[in-house]
């Protein structure tokens, strides 16, 4: 992240209401500095605008590689859609090729960072690493590539490795599981009370298997064999014990949006709850300038250690994207490319 401005950008995410931005969101984006900003559907008019809107919120906050984020998955979440951008498959549908579904998620993947990049998206809330059981809500659904964690682990590594050989940065989410949710963290808060070892064995596991990737969200989930009183985004048992300890993952923790249902109290309790409980970024996402500027005034600058972590992100995806670059140059290509040596 740029050092050109003196004071760390505001440990926040951000939305926006429309294809453009007012003259209120660009004062208060400014006068804000929140570390970076998701786009929806609502933003994505066509290829022509949506650069130009890329390029205005980075300039309200002066940084030009403040993280743009957006959720890319496939199937039915995907907020750049046909006539002007392709469509992908579901997870599942992916999960579903049998031996040919790893190369076929990194190739999706890597298909999707080209659109991205093109447009100056830099983050990707992909991939999806739950896992639904029977009877589970279908907010997860097909989104899921598979229903064992080492397929799961297999198929979320091959979609990084396609992100950030494009030059995008994934998400994993959402930690540390929401496969087993049998409501909607949109519409109400679940609360899963599956014992601990079995979490750790199915749930957690392909996590575990990803600690390394640069980012990840939090689940709006209560795990009650852990923490009965709190969803995983507000508990700081979940996240130290289980997300920084028993998954051992190092890197940016991001909430999820802290417009769903699933979270009580004011959207001011909601962000400081989030960041008092171990979450380095809050996440804000409907573009509703009251709300934000309710969690703005509620979230701190980033921390020293957040900042490093989103460092770490940084020059993660650009080593990866130079390796990609040069094998290509070198026709060394591995992975979805095969072999031609």
């Amino acid at each position: 992240m740029s050092d050109s401005k003196a004071a760390p950008p505001r440990a926040v995410i951000l939305g926006c209401a429309g294809p453009t931005l007012s003259v209120e969101e660009r004062e208060f984006f400014g006068a804000t500095d929140p570390l970076g900003f998701i786009l929806f559907q609502r933003n994505c008019a066509d290829p022509d605008q949506l650069p130009g809107l890329v390029a205005a919120l980075r300039d309200c906050v002066g940084r030009a590689d403040a993280p743009v984020l957006i959720d890319q998955e496939g199937g039915r979440v995907a907020r750049l859609r046909p006539p002007h951008w392709r469509a992908y498959p579901a997870g599942s549908r992916i999960g579903a090729l049998g031996g040919e579904a790893a190369a076929a998620a990194e190739i999706v993947s890597r298909l999707i960072a080209e659109d991205l990049a093109a447009l100056g998206i830099s983050v990707d809330c992909l991939p999806v690493l739950d896992m639904p059981v029977p009877g589970a809500d279908a907010i997860i659904g097909d989104r899921a590539y598979a229903t064992t964690p080492e397929r799961v682990a297999a198929l979320g590594r091959a979609a990084c490795d396609g992100l950030l050989a494009g030059g995008v940065l994934p998400i994993v989410k959402h930690v540390p599981g929401h496969g087993r949710a049998t409501v909607d963290s949109h519409l109400a808060c679940p609360v899963v009370t599956t014992p601990r070892e079995i979490l750790e064995a199915s749930d957690f596991a392909p996590f575990r298997a990803l600690r390394d990737m640069p980012w990840a969200m939090t689940a709006h989930v209560v795990y009650a064999a852990i923490d009965d009183q709190r969803p995983a985004t507000l508990s700081a048992r979940v996240i130290a014990d289980v997300i920084r300890g028993f998954i051992g993952f190092d890197g940016v923790l991001l909430s999820d949006d802290l417009s769903m249902q699933a979270l009580g109290g004011s959207f001011g309790e909601r962000a400081a709850g989030a960041i008092a409980a171990g979450c380095d970024v809050v996440l804000h996402c409907n573009g509703s300038l009251d709300e934000m500027r309710q969690v703005a005034a509620a979230t701190p600058s980033l921390t020293g250690v957040a900042l490093g972590r989103v460092a770490r992100g940084d020059a993660l995806v650009r080593s990866r994207r130079r390796e990609f670059d040069r094998a290509v140059a070198e026709r060394r290509f591995t992975g979805w490319f095969g072999t031609n040596a």
